[in-house]
Parts: C-alpha cells; structure tokens; sequence
C-alpha cells in the first residue's frame, strides 16, 4: 500500500517503483525517522492537535517497532517504498487507526530533510570522535620522539634535518583543523527542518520550538522552502570528509614510501600488512594503499552531490534522493579509513638508526654549514658556494659532510676549524630552531602543552 496512491487510478508500472524506491539505502534512517516521529507526535497531543490517548498510542507503538528493528524481530520490508512508509504502515498494522494521525501537520518533503539532518549530524559527531582517537595517538608519537631525527623533505628530495615529532605535528595540525570544520559544520546545521511542511509550512498550530528542542536542535530553521530543499550542510560535511581524506591520503602515501626497501623508516605490524601470492619476502603496506585509494570515492561523493544540487529549483525535486546513497558511502568510508590508519599508527615501528643516517647521507645540514662560514664573517652566497663544491666531493666520495675530516673541509676553505663538527651535527641542527613551530625540542614542548590542553577539552 502506497500511502500516496489516493489521487491515482493505475498502479504505478513495478520498473518505475523499484526506479523510485529508496527503501534500500534510506533504511539507515529507521531510528532518526522514529526518533522524529516521536517528537512530532508529542508536539500534536501538547497543541490538542491530536488526543492524548492516540499520542500515547502512537508513542508505544513506535517505540515497539524501534525495538523490534534492533532487537531482529522486524526485519525492513524491500517491498515498502522507503523507510517512512515502512515505519507508518507497520505503526497503522500494530496500533489501527491511531497510526493514521501521526502524520498530521507533516509532509514527507520535511520528514526526510528532519531525517538527512538527524543522521548527518551523528555522523559528524562519530567522524570528530575518531579524529580524537586519532590525534591522541599522534600526540603519543610525538611524545615519545623529541629526538627521533630523520630529513625533511622539499620536492621529494632530503632538505633539512628535523624530528619524527615535528614531522606528525604537521599532520596534528591538519587533523586539528579537520575537527574544527566539523564543528562549524555542526553549528550551522543544527536547526530543526520538522513543520516546514512541503514547502509553505502547515495551518494547523505547530508548536515548532518544541519539536526543536526535543531533538536536540538550536531552534527551528525560519524558512520553510530553504528547509526541504537546502543540502549544503551535507555538501560541507562531504567536503570535510574529502579533506580529512586527503589529509590522510597524503600521510598514507609517506608511510609507503617510509615502507619501501630503499627508506626502511618504519615497520608496519603485520597486523595492518599483508603478503604476496608469489613473492615470499614481500611485506605490504596494504591499509595505507587502501585509504590513499579510496580517497576518490569520497571524492567522487562530494562531486556528485554538488553535480545534483547545481539546477535545482525551489523547492523540494525528486533529484535530492540522490543525496544519500553516496554519502552514506563516503561517511563509512572515511570512519573505516580513519579507525584503520589510526591503528596501523599504534602499532608502528620507528627504525631510528636509519632515519638519522639517512639524515646524515641526504646532506641535510648543509645550510647548517654555511650559517657556520656566515658567523665566521663570509658573505652568505660564497659560504653557499663554498658548501656546495662540499656536497660535490661528499657525492663523489661518498662522503657524509659529519665524516669528512679537518682537512678535508679546510681544502675547499680555511675558514672551518674543529667547531665545524658540533655546528652541524643533527642534535645542534635540530636544537637550534627554537622559534615557535619549529622542530627544536624546546619549541616542541610547549607545543605539546598546547595540544594536551587541546585534547582534554
């Protein structure tokens, strides 16, 4: 039974229906739809809408179903339309005709945008509280290596010295502002679409700040065309979950690179890597292939939504049922992505020898080196040229610049003398910097302190 069918003589063609139906994907709103239609109800027995004695109907009735869906008792009917004629014909079959004046002052047009709202803005909470998990075990990392030093990269190639905590706190940083755009995501979207109506709102006397406040809303949204047509919040949340992907995609796409046989930086636990079919000695970094990979199809989401959303007029259009079978996708997608890189993070191993001899090999302290000739009085872009005919015979030698001897640095210029060799050396390199945000332990420490009072908020 269609709960729409009153003004139609034929029965709707069965490929048009299965075209039209949502019930597969929408029937994750099976809680927020009746978590909505409790409030909505409540509200009609308070304005005298409806009487008391249905309200209470109802209230049972819903909350039995709610339980029957959890509990495995009632299983979805794929034969419904969507969620919402489900929930109301299996309300109308349990309670009679009571069930039938739930939907008084209500249009289906603001029960789904009531719905999309509920469950986005779990889905945002979930994604921040992940994030959390997230950061507390890069704050860990960073802890634990003040003085782990590996290079740091510009274009790929190894630039200047720095540590593992300075490296993380990078993506700290990045991850600290993913949450924060979920929040103002939050802020904004959280005001209550329910008594909007199909677009004009309803006559019968609503007591629409009540129905706010029951679900946890600000307040109720003040336009009611905006109300069932407006999607932007999910496009800004789509847009969130595509830069913590990205965020992670780039992180992930180190930890390969870290992996390979050439860098040898970390370990992933075996936990988090698997093996090849032919190749025995073969140890891959699978997880974080997997979330640099499945990036795109977070991205693909929010493309296709603001694809959807781009010649739509007011107010509501059967096009925005689009909204949700990619988004749902993106929002599990992102949560696995993110509850999986943090444990492959946990659970990894820091070869620390070979980060600093890397350090050491790549001639990461060869600014350092020329800031020595400057303080030693030499114009800076000869103590540039200078310390560039070193790095040359460092190549040709196979030298580290920490290994060359007195001599071999006073050949290319008399100004080095045996303080050369504490100047550059990766512990002064790094302990030097000591402005704030830089890698400088010092530095560091009070940047840990800021972000432990950041987490314990």
């Amino acid at each position: 039974m269609k709960l729409w069918g009153g003004r139609f003589t034929k029965e709707t063609n069965q490929l048009v229906f299965n075209f039209n139906a949502s019930i597969s994907f929408d029937q994750k709103f099976y809680k927020q739809d009746i978590q909505g239609s409790l409030a909505h109800v409540k509200m009609l027995a308070k304005q005298g809408i409806i009487s008391n004695e249905d309200k209470d109907k109802i209230v049972s009735g819903l909350t039995g179903i709610l339980n029957d869906i959890e509990s495995g008792k009632l299983e979805i009917s794929q034969s419904s339309e969507d969620i919402h004629t489900f929930v109301e014909q299996t309300l109308i079959e349990r309670i009679g005709d009571a069930g039938k004046r739930l939907h008084t002052g209500r249009s289906r047009n603001d029960q789904v945008a009531l719905d999309m709202r509920l469950y986005t803005r779990e889905q945002v909470q979930e994604v921040n509280g992940l994030l959390k998990e997230l950061l507390e075990t890069l704050y860990k990392v960073m802890e634990a290596n003040l003085e782990t030093y590996m290079p740091g990269f510009t274009h790929l190639q190894k630039a200047q010295p720095i540590t593992l905590a300075h490296h993380f706190g990078a993506y700290f940083e990045m991850f600290k502002r993913d949450r924060s755009r979920l929040f103002d995501i939050y802020e904004r979207m959280n005001y209550c679409p329910l008594g909007s109506g199909a677009l004009a709102g309803t006559t019968y006397p609503l007591d629409r700040d009540f129905t706010a406040k029951e679900l946890g809303f600000y307040g109720p949204t003040l336009n009611s065309m905006d109300s069932v047509s407006d999607r932007d919040y999910l496009i800004e949340f789509l847009n969130a979950l595509s830069l913590i992907m990205m965020h992670l995609s780039r992180f992930c796409e180190e930890i390969i690179i870290w992996n390979s046989n050439e860098y040898r930086f970390v370990d992933i636990d075996d936990s988090y890597s698997t093996g090849s079919s032919i190749m025995p000695q073969k140890k891959n970094p699978d997880i974080a292939e997997l979330v640099r990979g499945k990036t795109g199809r977070v991205y693909g989401a929010l493309m296709s939504l603001l694809t959807t959303m781009k010649g739509i007029p007011l107010a509501y259009n059967k096009d925005m049922q689009e909204d949700k079978e990619l988004a749902f996708d993106a929002m599990d997608t992102a949560k696995g992505c993110i509850a999986l890189f943090t444990g492959m993070i946990d659970t990894m191993k820091f070869n620390k020898e070979r980060m600093a001899d890397s350090c050491k090999h790549g001639f990461t302290n060869a600014t350092d080196a020329a800031d020595y000739l400057v303080n030693k009085g030499v114009p800076f872009r000869d103590a540039h040229g200078i310390v560039g005919q070193l790095v040359l015979y460092g190549i040709d030698n196979n030298k580290a610049l920490d290994d060359f001897t007195l001599d071999e640095f006073k050949a290319i210029s008399p100004v080095f003398e045996d303080d050369i060799y504490d100047a550059i050396s990766l512990k002064t390199c790094v302990e030097k910097r000591l402005t704030i945000g830089a890698p400088g332990p010092d530095a560091m420490k009070k940047v840990l302190e800021t972000y432990r009072e950041y987490l314990n908020k």
